[in-house]
């Protein structure tokens, strides 16, 4: 599992950095655009995707919340046949961390808790009492605490019932910090499930009823939520993979049904679909979910990530590309590849979902980000 935990954890903002640096080539931008010439610029370059067999997902651009470009291709289930539309449900894989952080803040504006708490304050009985005495939630946000990934030997082993946050702790509680909290940023799915620990104890509620409430209904997010075993979800996008558990690729596509997380939960792995994500942006931008203050806190970066990610928010990367400001997330494993992109201040929203292996992604991310002007 060694190989694989740089792709295989469902998280891989660092991993897909450095693949998105590969696909970074910046072109000139037009000075000003017509909506109606972005529009078609984009329609077009969506177009030649699908033409070129280049696109399995669905892609939405939208301007203030109103649809600018749209395109779906693909097949979502071919074990039915079923294509892939723009209400296509896709994992999110690490995309679930931005409503993790939004979760901690609205906790955080209501006095409930502050960011410079240590997890022991919130955590009492956590085991590990070092770790617990150390870290803060900045800290667990901003991927700086020194914990790690527990997409490992015993995750696979006991995948099936990882149904709750509580049952992902001995994945990793035990486990001593790679560095001194706050050293560094290193990726840490770990982090954020120990956040989704504080959300319940803090609020009363189990993680996946609270951002349900008071972030996927606020919001109008009514195709957003996460996998319940048995259950059939309609309009679901299956992932396919050519990504082996050893990191070697297979000489055939399989589905990833037996590799991703079960549930998704905190730290990623849950679905949604190109409209509702932008409806996300919405309701951020309009203090729907935050007020002015705290989405300013959740969104500007505070730590160094590195390469292309820029600096590192609440659940959120912040850079700058092309002149153009964008704070956003990504996931992606074998079978997921996912990208979510705000404009803030051209108020653009850019999203990708596409269930296949990350990869395929990069090239149509740069392709967008070129295309929308910078003025």
């Amino acid at each position: 599992m060694k190989g694989t935990k740089g792709v295989l954890a469902g998280v891989t903002v660092a991993a897909v950095g450095a693949l998105l640096a590969v696909a970074q080539s910046p072109t000139p931008e037009a000075s000003v655009r017509p909506e109606t010439s972005v529009a078609k610029e984009i329609d077009s370059y969506l177009s030649s995707l699908v033409a070129e067999n280049k696109l399995s997902g669905a892609v939405l651009v939208a301007k203030d919340g109103v649809p600018v470009a749209s395109k779906a291709a693909g097949i979502a289930n071919k074990a039915t046949g079923a294509p892939i539309t723009l209400n296509s449900k896709f994992n999110l894989g690490s995309m679930n961390k931005m409503f993790t952080a939004v979760a901690i803040a609205q906790l955080a504006q209501a006095g409930r808790l502050s960011f410079n708490d240590p997890i022991s304050k919130h955590l009492p009985d956590y085991p590990n009492k070092e770790v617990a005495g150390k870290v803060t939630i900045h800290h667990l946000l901003t991927h700086t605490s020194g914990m790690g990934l527990y997409w490992n030997e015993k995750f696979m082993a006991q995948r099936e019932k990882l149904l709750t946050v509580a049952a992902h702790l001995p994945l990793f509680v035990n486990d001593p910090l790679s560095f001194a909290p706050g050293e560094k940023f290193q990726y840490s799915n770990s982090g954020y499930m120990v956040l989704g620990a504080i959300i319940e104890k803090v609020s009363g509620q189990d993680y996946y009823s609270y951002v349900q409430e008071h972030i996927y209904k606020l919001a109008g997010m009514t195709d957003t939520g996460f996998y319940e075993p048995g259950k059939e979800i309609p309009n679901l996008a299956i992932g396919y993979t050519k990504m082996g558990m050893d990191g070697k690729p297979l000489e055939e596509v399989r589905d990833n049904t037996n590799t991703r997380e079960v549930r998704g939960g905190p730290a990623g792995g849950g679905y949604s679909t190109v409209g509702d994500l932008v409806k996300f942006h919405t309701a951020l931008r309009s203090y729907k979910l935050l007020n002015e203050e705290y989405t300013k806190l959740v969104t500007t970066g505070k730590v160094e990530a590195g390469g292309p990610m820029g600096r590192y928010a609440y659940g959120l990367s912040d850079k700058i590309f092309n002149g153009k400001h964008i704070v956003g997330h990504n996931g992606g494993s074998g079978g997921i590849a996912a990208n979510f992109e705000m404009y803030p201040e051209l108020g653009y929203t850019s999203v990708m979902l596409m269930n296949t292996d990350p990869p395929a992604m990069m090239p149509v991310i740069m392709g967008i980000r070129q295309r929308i002007p910078a003025k």
